[in-house]
């Protein structure tokens, strides 16, 4: 009777064979790496290492491979992941974030940086600035924008007195839960969250728990952090942080919005050449006459580049003065985008290139 091979057991044998080859094929990525830091010289640390450009090349070639059956935004984040560790070997990058653990901020994190990078947690958006800027972090990742809330607007405010540069974007998915000791609606007299979750969620709270005191706190996880003490107040934070601090949820995808998107900028002290899919952000002053704003968008219409946001906030240097935040496509060392901002310059009190960065990635 001829042998014949359970095929269950076929397939594990051909899954373990592969494991084999991806294994091999991560030691030799990694080694390959270190070749790259012999070349560089001694004594660098990761900071000297990191190319966002390159990385962002990278990951848009995995996206245009994919065939599937795994998404995109899983083939990204297992080869962010090795690209991660593998530029762990010597020396971590050290990324400021606005903590405690288990905030939206240290998801973006994850994500754009991989688990092989320390993520540092701070107490305020303008310490991740701080802590950037003196050198004890790499870089940082900031929210600026909600799909649903608008600008933040500590972020923006924090690069006009800020010499940070942007470096890149991320945009994460906000799923928002409610958690609480335990685990009851009907037990919650107090609901902790950062103010933009609060007004994220204020539909579901006003149907759900209609006369309930919401207070605003400095980040979701410390939320979360005070909900563990009160078994009569619950927290607005996402699934992580819930477990972090031994809650139990009471509910999720709370979020009035079902496209609810923040997103992050990747802040650090560099500006990094062109990756081939590119954002500009620009910080400029006008000065007070007729036209002055138009004197600023126009040329952007004229060489051709798309004007992707542009926000106004008082500039920090006399009542009723506004600086304008613009963003664009492309990079400023690109032809039409560097000639529309030769052409504005003279027309505006100043102009500041905050940064030219990667477009976001899935």
């Amino acid at each position: 009777m001829a042998d014949s091979k359970n095929p269950l057991s076929e397939v594990r044998e051909r899954i373990d064979s592969i494991d084999r080859q991806i294994q091999e094929l991560i030691a030799e990525r990694a080694e390959r790496a270190r070749e790259v830091a012999r070349v560089k010289g001694e004594g660098l640390s990761a900071i000297d290492y990191y190319r966002p450009e390159r990385e962002a090349h990278v990951l848009r070639m995995v996206v245009d491979r994919n065939k599937g059956p795994l998404s995109d935004t899983e083939m990204v984040r297992l080869f962010r992941e090795i690209m991660s560790s593998c530029l762990a070997q010597e020396d971590p990058l050290k990324i400021g974030f606005l903590g405690p653990e288990g905030t939206f901020s240290e998801q973006a994190v994850r994500k754009h940086f991989g688990h092989a990078a320390y993520a540092l947690p701070l107490g305020s958006i303008e310490e991740v600035f701080q802590e950037v800027a003196a050198g004890h972090a790499d870089f940082g990742v900031v929210p600026v924008e909600n799909s649903g809330q608008g600008m933040i607007q500590v972020t923006l405010d924090m690069f006009l007195t800020s010499e940070a540069t942007i470096c890149g974007e991320v945009e994460l998915r906000v799923h928002q839960c409610l958690h609480s000791l335990t685990g009851q609606l009907a037990d919650v007299r107090h609901v902790y969250a950062h103010a933009q979750s609060l007004q994220q969620c204020k539909t579901w709270l006003r149907l759900n728990l209609p006369g309930v005191e919401c207070t605003a706190v400095s980040s979701n996880a410390e939320a979360a952090r005070m909900a563990r003490a009160d078994d009569q107040a619950a927290a607005i934070a996402g699934e992580s942080a819930g477990k972090i601090y031994g809650l139990k949820t009471v509910a999720k995808a709370i979020e009035d919005r079902a496209d609810n998107t923040t997103r992050f900028l990747v802040i650090g002290r560099s500006l990094f050449p062109p990756s081939g899919n590119d954002r500009t952000s620009l910080l400029v002053t006008v000065n007070d006459k007729p036209g002055a704003l138009y004197d600023v968008l126009s040329p952007f219409a004229k060489h051709g580049v798309s004007l992707n946001r542009i926000e106004s906030r008082p500039a920090h240097t006399g009542k009723w003065q506004y600086a304008f935040f613009i963003d664009v496509s492309g990079h400023i060392d690109e032809g039409n985008l560097k000639e529309a901002v030769a052409e504005i310059r003279p027309s505006v009190a100043s102009l500041r290139v905050l940064g030219s960065y990667p477009v976001a990635l899935p």
